[in-house]
Protein backbone atom coordinates (compact mmCIF):
# COMPACT_ATOMS: atom_id res chain seq x y z
CA UNK A 1 0.00 0.00 0.00
CA UNK A 2 1.34 3.42 -0.96
CA UNK A 3 1.20 6.42 1.30
CA UNK A 4 -1.64 8.79 0.37
CA UNK A 5 0.87 11.66 0.67
CA UNK A 6 3.64 11.70 -1.93
CA UNK A 7 7.14 12.51 -0.68
CA UNK A 8 10.57 12.75 -2.31
CA UNK A 9 12.82 9.71 -2.32
CA UNK A 10 12.01 6.19 -1.26
CA UNK A 11 12.29 6.75 2.48
CA UNK A 12 11.54 9.46 4.99
CA UNK A 13 11.87 9.88 8.70
CA UNK A 14 8.97 8.82 10.94
CA UNK A 15 8.78 10.16 14.47
CA UNK A 16 6.01 9.23 16.91
CA UNK A 17 5.69 11.41 19.99
CA UNK A 18 3.68 10.86 23.16
CA UNK A 19 2.15 14.17 24.26
CA UNK A 20 0.26 15.11 27.39
CA UNK A 21 -2.06 17.62 25.65
CA UNK A 22 -2.66 17.22 21.93
CA UNK A 23 -4.13 20.68 21.23
CA UNK A 24 -1.03 22.80 22.02
CA UNK A 25 1.21 20.19 20.37
CA UNK A 26 -0.87 20.37 17.17
CA UNK A 27 -0.77 24.19 17.20
CA UNK A 28 3.00 24.14 17.67
CA UNK A 29 3.64 21.79 14.73
CA UNK A 30 1.24 23.71 12.47
CA UNK A 31 3.47 26.76 13.00
CA UNK A 32 6.73 24.81 12.81
CA UNK A 33 5.88 23.17 9.47
CA UNK A 34 3.55 25.86 8.12
CA UNK A 35 0.92 23.25 7.12
CA UNK A 36 -2.25 21.61 8.40
CA UNK A 37 -2.25 18.03 9.72
CA UNK A 38 -2.82 15.31 7.13
CA UNK A 39 -4.83 13.17 9.57
CA UNK A 40 -6.65 13.79 12.85
CA UNK A 41 -8.34 11.26 15.08
CA UNK A 42 -9.32 11.47 18.75
CA UNK A 43 -6.02 11.56 20.64
CA UNK A 44 -3.98 11.43 17.40
CA UNK A 45 -2.57 13.92 14.88
CA UNK A 46 -0.34 13.26 11.86
CA UNK A 47 1.76 15.75 9.88
CA UNK A 48 3.39 14.80 6.56
CA UNK A 49 5.30 17.77 5.17
CA UNK A 50 7.42 17.15 2.09
CA UNK A 51 9.99 19.79 3.03
CA UNK A 52 11.34 18.52 5.36
CA UNK A 53 10.17 15.04 4.38
CA UNK A 54 8.90 13.47 7.60
CA UNK A 55 6.00 11.48 8.95
CA UNK A 56 5.35 12.96 12.39
CA UNK A 57 2.61 11.54 14.58
CA UNK A 58 1.49 12.53 18.04
CA UNK A 59 -0.47 10.34 20.43
CA UNK A 60 -2.09 11.89 23.47
CA UNK A 61 -1.37 9.84 26.59
CA UNK A 62 -1.99 10.37 30.26
CA UNK A 63 1.13 11.70 32.00
CA UNK A 64 1.49 8.49 34.00
CA UNK A 65 1.33 6.39 30.78
CA UNK A 66 4.04 8.27 28.86
CA UNK A 67 7.47 6.71 28.55
CA UNK A 68 10.30 8.71 30.08
CA UNK A 69 11.65 11.39 27.75
CA UNK A 70 15.16 10.59 26.60
CA UNK A 71 15.58 12.71 23.46
CA UNK A 72 17.91 15.69 23.50
CA UNK A 73 16.41 17.34 20.45
CA UNK A 74 15.22 16.80 16.91
CA UNK A 75 16.46 19.11 14.21
CA UNK A 76 15.57 20.29 10.76
CA UNK A 77 18.49 21.19 8.53
CA UNK A 78 17.91 23.99 6.04
CA UNK A 79 20.05 25.08 3.09
CA UNK A 80 20.79 28.72 3.91
CA UNK A 81 20.99 31.32 6.63
CA UNK A 82 18.06 33.03 4.89
CA UNK A 83 15.98 29.93 5.63
CA UNK A 84 16.98 30.17 9.31
CA UNK A 85 15.93 33.83 9.33
CA UNK A 86 12.57 33.00 7.72
CA UNK A 87 11.87 30.31 10.33
CA UNK A 88 12.94 32.65 13.14
CA UNK A 89 10.46 35.28 11.97
CA UNK A 90 7.64 32.70 11.63
CA UNK A 91 8.27 31.50 15.21
CA UNK A 92 8.38 35.10 16.54
CA UNK A 93 5.14 36.01 14.77
CA UNK A 94 3.47 32.98 16.37
CA UNK A 95 4.66 34.10 19.82
CA UNK A 96 6.89 31.07 20.37
CA UNK A 97 9.83 31.31 22.73
CA UNK A 98 13.06 31.03 20.71
CA UNK A 99 16.81 31.06 21.17
CA UNK A 100 18.96 32.23 18.26
CA UNK A 101 22.59 31.26 17.76
CA UNK A 102 24.51 33.07 15.02
CA UNK A 103 27.94 32.06 13.80
CA UNK A 104 28.15 29.12 16.17
CA UNK A 105 30.33 26.08 15.54
CA UNK A 106 28.59 22.72 15.68
CA UNK A 107 29.47 19.39 14.08
CA UNK A 108 32.62 20.97 12.60
CA UNK A 109 30.65 23.63 10.69
CA UNK A 110 29.86 27.30 11.22
CA UNK A 111 26.10 27.67 11.54
CA UNK A 112 23.24 29.95 12.39
CA UNK A 113 20.51 28.26 14.43
CA UNK A 114 17.13 28.96 15.92
CA UNK A 115 15.93 26.79 18.78
CA UNK A 116 12.28 26.34 19.71
CA UNK A 117 10.73 23.92 22.20
CA UNK A 118 7.43 22.15 21.64
CA UNK A 119 4.75 22.25 24.38
CA UNK A 120 5.77 18.88 25.83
Amino acid sequence: MRSPVDFPGNQRLHVALNVADLEPAERFYRVLFGIEPSKKRPGYVKFEPTDPSINLTMNEVAPDEAEPRSVSHFGIQVKSTEDVATATERFREAGLSIAVEEGTTCCYADQDKVWVTDPD
